[in-house]
């Protein structure tokens, strides 16, 4: 579609090219290949008679006329998404749309396995995108990239709506075999004098939820090994001393197929609330309303 002479689809081009400032990664981003990429580029550029993007030693950088679209060209965008998906009928039955989501191996393991297979019966047209959380889910969910993301309360954004999903507590799980794991109890002494196996998320090791709230008994816990998956963790443990901290869903689930006994823990620990959150331009989207309604049936 074409608007004075230019191609609106363009624009979505050049907003994702504003906030990458690389052809190669806004050409991953749209799906698109690099060459196409430079090709919009080239167009926008013949349009507003500005280089919009240049060179600065081996990094492109906005123009200040480019830095000056940057935000109406968002809320342009914003306001486009509001009315599309206000007026858009959605038909699980027929639609083919594909939903990215944010959220962590946890929940892939515990929600989503039931989810894929309860969609591909009545909704066999759509699609998931997964993605593991990292240092740029909030500004993904900013530039409205992902659907959904699925995470604890505390690592919400305020600038969007969110709502709860469910509350989780927390458990130690170890090798069945585990002395200290005897009659499926552990006391507070033999928890500190284990050797632990904790998770941690990200490029940049961020603690899990449990790891931050454990954090003060850090002086008394051994760790002995750090893992990015809250799925290795259970692994870990058989045919060791070792005890990890984790989810009570997940330690079932993995109780049914590794020899791990589960406890409660020890002392007081808070329960962690997971929190589903989606773009303020969302709120009406009957399509992520609906897909939000077949996760919370499942819980």
């Amino acid at each position: 579609m074409r608007f004075k002479a230019l191609d609106l689809n363009l624009l979505v081009a050049l907003d994702v090219l504003l906030e990458e400032k690389n052809v190669t990664r806004a050409a991953e981003r749209l799906n698109v290949s690099q060459p196409a990429m430079s090709a919009a580029l080239s167009r926008l550029r013949d349009h507003f008679k500005e280089p919009l993007l240049v060179l600065h030693g081996k990094r492109m950088v906005p123009t200040p006329a480019a830095l000056m679209m940057r935000e109406p060209l968002k809320a342009l965008l914003q306001d486009v998404e509001i009315l599309v998906t206000k007026t858009t009928h959605f038909d699980p039955q027929d639609s083919d749309r594909r939903f990215r989501i944010i959220t962590s191996d946890y929940l892939l393991a515990v929600i989503f396995t039931s989810l894929t297979q309860k969609l591909e019966q009545i909704a066999p047209g759509v699609t998931m995108e997964c993605f593991q959380p990292s240092e740029r889910t909030l500004s993904l969910l900013d530039q409205g990239d992902i659907d959904l993301v699925i995470t604890p309360e505390e690592h919400v954004s305020p600038n969007h709506p969110s709502e709860l999903l469910f509350e989780e507590k927390y458990v130690v799980a170890g090798w069945a075999k585990n002395p200290a794991l005897k009659r499926r109890k552990i006391k507070e002494k033999d928890f500190f004098n284990a050797r632990h196996v904790v998770v941690e998320i990200g490029q940049l090791a961020r603690s899990s939820f449990a790891e931050t709230h454990l954090r003060n008994f850090n002086e008394r816990r051994r760790i002995d090994m750090k893992v990015p998956s809250f799925l290795i963790a259970p692994e870990m443990v058989v045919n060791t001393m070792k005890l990890t901290v984790m989810h009570e869903r997940l330690a079932r689930l993995f109780a049914q197929r590794l020899d791990i006994a589960i406890a409660e823990m020890p002392f007081d620990f808070p329960v962690m609330r997971e929190m589903i959150q989606f773009h303020e331009s969302r709120r009406h989207d009957a399509g992520l309303r609906w897909l939000v309604d077949q996760i919370k049936q499942l819980i």
